[in-house]
């Protein structure tokens, strides 16, 4: 077979890029995917997610850079701002390049900055390495996009879902392992395992990728960013998205930070190793991600998001008053936003897609909401205690309740307050591809019956 522009041999010039991974000139890749490599994206996305090594070891790291709670709660909010920054500037890459490149460029750029993680003994080196260490750290985020350009589309929400639920994993996973590195070692172990971690998903990644074509080859950077500013202005369900994307991700982020120096505290004391097990509480929104995702594909987002947001809201009333007091209301509160945040992640994504291919954006605005809920959280809990940090959770919920409830459930795509369309939570099925043809040819021979009394009013006039 012939070189052909579609169809390329080589990554970056000189990389062979492996047969199976090829894309064939003038094939469709949409349903082209299927379950082991949709796991296979989920496993990458799991261990891409470094920028969650740093939440049970803030204590350890005032220690070690000689500072207090409110200098070191900088080093998250670096993160998560990075991780916007990368949202924003780069995943919007992969709709002009071949977003097989750019992963394998992300990740290897990542496990590189890693290694000077691991090395640095200066706050300030540490936190501008972490800033740029989360920039590029948006391998999921272009794999998400991928996963949902080449499933099949009565399967799209449950495949976003797994995908989704192996990036959840990892922010459990980096929380765990950093607490029992920490406790046994010293911090910088977890950084020179996530760097091995990070090359060895690259090898993965180049294994697995498909080489699929420039998405939107006709596009310009500039473009995108002028239609993601158009987004804003045209597109309800878009915007609405966006809100609640923000809102949960702040309340997420603020959650997991301060519960860091909550149990680290008064009544609890715990060491980091404990601190770091608590992460294993997001498995209840692991174990039911793909649940959510087939609960999506048969009822309307929007029931999803209600039932989702709901739990959150539930969850943090619980955290606010019982969480600086008994060590249970942590537990049922953890397990309540984690399924919430999972539900409401994947309900939106599954919207969001549903309205082209090129409205993604909305993740980056969920990373600045982590950015607010981090610097937020960590200020009014050293300010005023954790009753007030974790209430201001509680207001970032009914702002997320209030914004769904402004638009019901079959809206139309540019309504941008209303309930029109009725109250049916349940997704319409689609018709076969006989009644489809049957209802053609009944519109056409209606269409034929119907152009002779035309003509009979134009002659009687």
């Amino acid at each position: 077979m012939s070189d052909s522009p579609q169809q390329r041999k080589v990554d970056f010039g000189f990389l062979p890029i492996p047969p199976w991974c090829r894309v064939q000139p003038g094939v469709d890749p949409t349903g082209s995917i299927g379950y082991a490599k949709v796991l296979a994206f989920a496993f990458a996305s799991t261990f891409s997610m470094n920028l969650y090594y740093v939440q049970p070891i803030l204590v350890d790291l005032t220690r070690e850079f000689n500072v207090n709670e409110l200098e070191v709660s900088r080093i998250p909010t670096l993160l998560q701002a990075g991780y916007a920054v990368g949202l924003f500037l780069l995943s919007p890459l992969g709709d002009i390049l071949r977003r097989r490149q750019l992963v394998l460029t992300l990740i290897s750029v990542s496990g590189a900055l890693t290694i000077g993680l691991a090395l640095t003994h200066s706050l300030v080196a540490f936190e501008v390495l972490s800033f740029f260490t989360a920039v590029v750290s948006v391998t999921p985020q272009v794999l998400i996009p991928l996963t949902a350009d080449l499933a099949p589309a009565n399967r799209r929400a449950t495949f976003i879902a797994i995908v989704l639920s192996g990036l959840l994993t990892g922010v459990l996973l980096a929380r765990v392992l950093s607490g029992i590195i920490a406790q046994y070692t010293t911090y910088r172990d977890i950084y020179w395992m996530g760097c091995g971690g990070q090359f060895a998903l690259a090898i993965v990644l180049y294994l697995i990728t498909p080489d699929v074509p420039v998405k939107n080859a006709d596009l310009s950077y500039f473009q995108i960013m002028k239609t993601m500013a158009k987004f804003a202005v045209t597109e309800p369900a878009l915007v609405q998205g966006c809100l609640i994307f923000f809102c949960s991700a702040a309340l997420f982020a603020g959650f997991w930070v301060t519960l860091t120096f909550l149990l680290d505290g008064s009544p609890y004391h715990y060491s980091t190793l404990v601190i770091g097990l608590f992460g294993l509480l997001g498995i209840a929104g692991i174990a039911m991600s793909p649940i959510i995702g087939r609960l999506v594909d048969g009822f309307v987002p929007w029931t999803a998001s209600l039932v989702a947001i709901t739990l959150v809201l539930a969850s943090q009333i619980i955290q606010t008053f019982g969480g600086p007091i008994n060590v249970g209301a942590i537990v049922v509160a953890a397990i309540l936003l984690d399924l919430g945040a999972q539900a409401t992640q994947v309900s939106l994504t599954t919207t969001i897609f549903g309205y082209g291919n090129t409205i993604r954006y909305s993740q980056a605005i969920e990373l600045f909401g982590q950015v607010m809920g981090t610097a937020v959280g960590t200020k009014l809990y050293v300010e005023g205690g954790y009753k007030l940090s974790s209430g201001i959770r509680v207001v970032f919920a009914g702002i997320e309740l209030l914004a769904l409830l402004l638009r019901g459930p079959n809206v139309s795509r540019y309504t941008w307050v209303g309930w029109e369309g009725g109250f049916n939570l349940r997704r319409k099925p689609e018709p076969s591809p006989s009644v489809a043809v049957v209802e053609t040819a009944e519109t056409r021979t209606s269409t034929q019956e119907a152009e002779p009394e035309k003509d009979v009013e134009k002659d009687t006039e």
